[in-house]
C-alpha cells in the first residue's frame, strides 16, 4: 500500500475524490491519521541577503547620534534630502537593537505603495520580520500578530495601525516620512500615531526617529526648540545629484496660444526622455475634493478676506463658500484682478491625462497608478514592478508615486499642476505643496544619470514654488511659520473640529444650532459656524460642522468644555438621528 505523508485536508479530499465521512471512518481505522498545524498565510517573498552598504560619513554621524546612549529614550527628527539613505541608517539603528536584545518598530506611510521598503527590510533581516498592512488578508493579519505576540518577530514593519502592535521590550520606533498625512487617523477612534509613539516609547524607555526629507512644520518646529534632537542628512547616497528643477509659467503659455495641459518644455522633456531609453514619471495631485477657481490668464484665485483660505466652488448653491467661517461670495464672471474671461474652476485627472499622453506618444508604454488602477490585492507592486522592471516607459500617479518609487532609470518628472494642492480651502495648502513636489522631484536621478523635473504651475512666484526649485526647506520653513503664527494658525493653536451627520437636515440645523447657543458663553474661544460641510452629503446623510480655534494652553480646559455639552448629549443626538465627532486638529477639513 503506497503511504502518503503531509497532505492537507481539503487537497486529500480533491485528489482522491472521497467524502469526509469516507476520511472519518479512514481515521477510526487508524489508517489515517489527522494533525492540525499551524502555518504562516503570510510567505515573506524576498530572499535573504548579506550585501551591505557602508555608511558614508554623514549617515555614519547620525547612527553614532542615536546609539551613543542605547539606555536613554530620546526622541530624533532626522532631516534628509530625498535619496540622502535614511532607510540605511535605520537599518543599522535596529541591526544594533537587535545586538542588545531589544525588538523594532518601523512605521511607514501605506506600506502597500512602498513595496520596496519591505523588500530591502527582508533582504537584511528575513524571518526577524512581520508585516502588517491592510492588504493583508485577515488570516494573514492574524498570523503575523500572533508571530509578534509569541517573540517569533522582532521587527515590525507596517502602517500605522501598527503601533499598537504587541511587541514587548522595544528599542526603537520609527516614523519614516512623518510628515505624510496618513499618519493622522479620520476615523473613529482618531489618533495621532506620532504622539502615540512618543507616549509608547517614554513608558517603554525606547528612542523615537522621526525622519523626513520635508518634515511636518510641527515636527521641526519641536526639533529646532530642542523638544527632539534634529540631525541633518545634506547629501544624496552614492554621490548622486539632486534634480534640476525648471518652472513653467502656464499663463505664458496660454498667451502663446497653447489650451491644453501640456507645456511645450515639458512635451520635449518626455519625448527626449524616451528617445534616451530613460523612464518618466507625471505627478497630477488629486486629493483634494473639489475645485477651486483661478484665472488662467494671471494666476489669480479666489480666496476668504478673512481667512486667506481658498474659496470652493458649489454647484448646489452657486457659489464660493469659505470652508472656515462660511462667508460665501459670487463666481466672477471675469477675474477682478485682469478682467480676463479664463477665470473658472480648475481641475485634470490621471485618465484624462494617460488618454492625452498616449496620443502625444502612441509608442510609449504608459501605465497609471491611481485609486481606480490599485483597488485589486498586489495591484500596487504589479505596476510598481511592471516600472522598475522596464516594461513601462512612463507612469502617470497621484501621490502615490511620491512614495517608494526608486527607480535608477528615472530620469525626468513632469509635475503638471502645482495649483491643485497649492489653492485648496486648507491652511496646509503650502506645506502639502512643497511636501509633495520636492518628494515626488526626489524620484528622479536617483542614479547615475543627471534628474530633471519640470514643474508646472499658474503661480510661478509663490514661496513655496520658489522653495521646492531650490530643495530649500528651511527657507519655506521659515517663511510658513511666520505666517502660521501670524494667521494663529497651528502650532501656534489647536483647531477642533465638530462634525454633525444624519440624513434628517433640518434636526442637523436644529440640534447644531442648540450647541452653539451654549458654546458661545464661552467668549474666549473663537468659534465658527455651525455651516455646511465642504462636502455637505455623503452617503444621503447631511454634514453640517463647527469650527472652535483655541490658543494651545487652553486646550484642556476646551475638552473639558465640549465633553459637557456635546459628548455627553450623544444619546440624545443619537435618538434623533444626528451623529457627531470630535477631532484636534484634523488633516483636512471636509
Amino acid at each position: 500500500m503506497k503511504k502518503i505523508q503531509n497532505i492537507e485536508y481539503d487537497d486529500f479530499i480533491e485528489r482522491y475524490g472521497i467524502t469526509k465521512h469516507i476520511i472519518n471512518e479512514l481515521i477510526k481505522k487508524d489508517i489515517v491519521k489527522v494533525e492540525l498545524v499551524q502555518v504562516n498565510r503570510y510567505i515573506n517573498q524576498y530572499a535573504k541577503n548579506n550585501d551591505r552598504i557602508k555608511l558614508n560619513e554623514e549617515q555614519l554621524n547620525a547612527y553614532n547620534r542615536i546609539v551613543y546612549d542605547l539606555n536613554k529614550s530620546e526622541s530624533y527628527l532626522i532631516h534628509g534630502i530625498t535619496g540622502s539613505g535614511k532607510t540605511e541608517i535605520y537599518m543599522e539603528v535596529i541591526e544594533k537593537m537587535l545586538e542588545i536584545g531589544k525588538n523594532s518598530i518601523v512605521l511607514v506611510p501605506e506600506i502597500s505603495l512602498t513595496p520596496q521598503t519591505i523588500c530591502r527590510f527582508s533582504e537584511r533581516f528575513g524571518e526577524k520580520i512581520a508585516v502588517l498592512h491592510s492588504h493583508l488578508s485577515v488570516g494573514e493579519k492574524y498570523d503575523e500578530w500572533c508571530r509578534i505576540s509569541n517573540g517569533d518577530a522582532q521587527i515590525i514593519i507596517g502602517a500605522r495601525s501598527a503601533i499598537f502592535a504587541p511587541i514587548e521590550n522595544l528599542g526603537v520606533i520609527i516614523i519614516d516620512e512623518e510628515h505624510d498625512a496618513s499618519y493622522k487617523s479620520g476615523m473613529s477612534p482618531k489618533y495621532d500615531t506620532r504622539d502615540i509613539a512618543l507616549k509608547r516609547a517614554k513608558d517603554m524607555k525606547a528612542k523615537v526617529i522621526f525622519g523626513s526629507a520635508t518634515p511636518s512644520v510641527e515636527t521641526y518646529k519641536n526639533a529646532t526648540e530642542g523638544k527632539y534632537i534634529l540631525i541633518e542628512v545634506l547629501k544624496r547616497a552614492k554621490n548622486a545629484k539632486l534634480p534640476d528643477v525648471q518652472i513653467v509659467d502656464m499663463r505664458q503659455e496660454l498667451e502663446n496660444g497653447n489650451k491644453t495641459f501640456l507645456s511645450e518644455r515639458l512635451y520635449y522633456g518626455i519625448k527626449q526622455t524616451l528617445e534616451e531609453k530613460k523612464q518618466v514619471l507625471l505627478f497630477i495631485n488629486r486629493r483634494g475634493y473639489s475645485g477651486f477657481v483661478s484665472c488662467r490668464k494671471c494666476g489669480y484665485t479666489v480666496k476668504c478676506d478673512e481667512c486667506d483660505i481658498s474659496m470652493t466652488y458649489h454647484l448646489n448653491t452657486k457659489l464660493m463658500h469659505c470652508h472656515y467661517c462660511g462667508r460665501t461670495k459670487k463666481h466672477p464672471v471675469l477675474c477682478p484682478e485682469c478682467d480676463s474671461k479664463y477665470i473658472k474652476s480648475f481641475g485634470i485627472g490621471t485618465q484624462k491625462v494617460e488618454n492625452h499622453i498616449q496620443q502625444y506618444f502612441p509608442n510609449a508604454r504608459i501605465g497609471r497608478m491611481d485609486a481606480d488602477t490599485t483597488k485589486n490585492k498586489g495591484s500596487h507592486e504589479r505596476i510598481f514592478n511592471n516600472f522598475k522592471n522596464g516594461k513601462l516607459d512612463i507612469l502617470i500617479g497621484t501621490q502615490m508615486i511620491t512614495k517608494g518609487i526608486d527607480v535608477e532609470n528615472v530620469t525626468l518628472v513632469g509635475i503638471l499642476a502645482a495649483d491643485l494642492s497649492l489653492n485648496m480651502p486648507d491652511f496646509k495648502a503650502a506645506e502639502r505643496t512643497f511636501q509633495l513636489q520636492t518628494q515626488v522631484s526626489g524620484r528622479a536621478g536617483r542614479g547615475h544619470s543627471k534628474g530633471h523635473v519640470i514643474l508646472q504651475t499658474y503661480d510661478p512666484e509663490h514661496y513655496s514654488i520658489q522653495c521646492s526649485k531650490t530643495h530649500d526647506y528651511k527657507k519655506f520653513y521659515n517663511q510658513e511659520i511666520k505666517l502660521r503664527q501670524a494667521f494663529g494658525y497651528p502650532p501656534f493653536s489647536a483647531i477642533i473640529l465638530i462634525l454633525f451627520s444624519g440624513i434628517n437636515e433640518k434636526d442637523i440645523i436644529k440640534i447644531t444650532d442648540s450647541v452653539i447657543m451654549k458654546l458661545r458663553i464661552y467668549s474666549e474661544y473663537e468659534w465658527l459656524g455651525p455651516n455646511p460641510s465642504p462636502i455637505s452629503k455623503i452617503n444621503k446623510k447631511y454634514r453640517y460642522q463647527i469650527l472652535v480655534k483655541t490658543d494651545l494652553n487652553k486646550l484642556d480646559e476646551l475638552r473639558l468644555i465640549l465633553t459637557e455639552n456635546i459628548l455627553k448629549e450623544k444619546n440624545k443626538f443619537n435618538k434623533k438621528g444626528v451623529y457627531v465627532s470630535i477631532d484636534i486638529n484634523p488633516n483636512v477639513i471636509i
